[in-house]
């Protein structure tokens, strides 16, 4: 199979993270990124409703089978979702970072576009900041991970549907985010985050048709130009849904296939709500793209 938006080996730059006295090596190989959803209305159905024991049980079973990082995010960011306030936000992720914070050895990673949220995570013992507004609505998330000395993962979202139309309208779309994102980028070192600790993310699923996200993979590679590792989350979204007309609980194996796609086209991080099996299909396309293994022979 040749995949049209596929980097040269040479193309692919490592680099590391340093979170908070843990450090994440990319670029050599593809790191995996587990979702614990502490919500009561994930997309997926896998929200633990802020039972801190399920989330934790969750934790630790997604680092034996292989997860590189977790994103703790306590705000769902479905379609539709409303938002959450601040003190509730608050109150659903902090424990369980507290509760994991000295019984996972990878970096915990915290999902929230609201700085107060953000601080307090870090302080419970959370390494890394995902927003998905590309700190692009609340400017004090950049501020925040600049004086914790947090890497930054910058997502594109055209805004939360609650309050523009999702989908939005794209002249181009994979110009248009990649605008998005250069902007992101620049509010982060203006911050006071280094250039080489901002993670780009295109956001695909959020306020994006089909057609859309299909073109933000088939032309992932095209976002090597904004020299950032780059994180894709494509895992259950509603563009596998509507490709192979399965119901969210269904779609694994389009979960599955995006992956290969994604690192092809330079991905650096994938995030998955299927660890093991997401694991596997890594390391398989990670010895063809990227020729690593860490096999004998």
């Amino acid at each position: 199979m040749v995949v049209s938006n596929s980097v040269d080996l040479q193309e692919l730059r490592s680099g590391t993270l340093y979170c908070r006295g843990r450090e994440l090596r990319y670029g050599e190989r593809t790191l995996v990124m587990g979702i614990i959803n502490v919500t009561t209305d994930s997309f997926s159905g896998d929200g633990t409703s802020g039972r801190v024991d399920l989330a934790v049980a969750k934790a630790i079973e997604m680092v034996a089978a292989g997860a590189d990082l977790l994103d703790i995010g306590g705000e769902s960011t479905r379609p539709q979702a409303r938002p959450v306030d601040l003190a509730d936000e608050q109150a659903r992720v902090v424990p369980v970072i507290e509760a994991l914070a000295g019984r996972v050895t990878v970096p915990i990673s915290v999902d929230t576009r609201k700085a107060k949220v953000a601080e307090a995570a870090l302080a419970a013992g959370a390494h890394v900041i995902n927003d998905v507004t590309g700190l692009q609505d609340d400017p004090d998330v950049a501020r925040v991970a600049a004086a914790y000395g947090a890497p930054v993962i910058a997502m594109h979202s055209p805004g939360p549907s609650w309050q523009v139309a999702w989908p939005a309208r794209y002249r181009d779309v994979v110009v248009e985010v990649k605008e998005y994102l250069r902007r992101s980028i620049q509010i982060a070192v203006e911050a006071g985050v280094p250039r080489d600790q901002v993670v780009i993310d295109p956001g695909f699923g959020f306020g994006k048709t089909t057609q859309d996200n299909l073109s933000l993979l088939r032309h992932l590679s095209e976002f090597r130009d904004l020299e950032a590792p780059i994180l894709l989350g494509t895992s259950r979204k509603s563009t596998i849904g509507k490709v192979l007309d399965l119901p969210v609980e269904d779609r694994l194996e389009g979960s599955l296939a995006t992956l290969p796609l994604a690192i092809a086209g330079g991905a650096d991080i994938v995030r998955v709500h299927d660890v093991r099996a997401s694991v596997r299909v890594v390391r398989m396309a990670d010895a063809v793209v990227r020729g690593w293994h860490d096999g004998s022979d």
